[in-house]
């Protein structure tokens, strides 16, 4: 119940992007493509300020943290072609509807 001026906040903007039919489409696909950005961003963030703080020297300790960040960069990367699939879902869409 305490999450309920969230929810109701946040479904006018989501009601308003499917609205907007295929413009809409290319604009939430922006969004992932953003999204993915920052999760690439964010691990590689990460793995830097694990290896310069902590200083993993080692190699199976860098091995792990550099397993990590490529699990989370290919996350990304899959967010990145989630949302230029929609974009271009998008695009196609808006040149046949006119």
């Amino acid at each position: 119940m305490p999450l309920l001026p969230i929810f109701l906040a946040g479904m006018f903007p989501m009601f308003l992007i499917a609205l907007l039919g295929f413009f809409g489409l290319a604009l939430f696909g922006m969004l992932v493509i953003c999204v993915g950005l920052a999760s690439s961003n964010e691990a590689h963030d990460n793995f830097n300020h694990d290896v310069i703080v902590h200083g993993y020297a080692r190699g199976p300790e860098r091995a792990a943290r550099a397993s990590d960040m490529h699990l989370a960069a290919r996350l990304g990367l899959r967010l990145e072609a989630v949302g230029a699939a929609m974009v271009i879902t998008a695009t196609i869409g808006l040149c046949y509807a006119a």
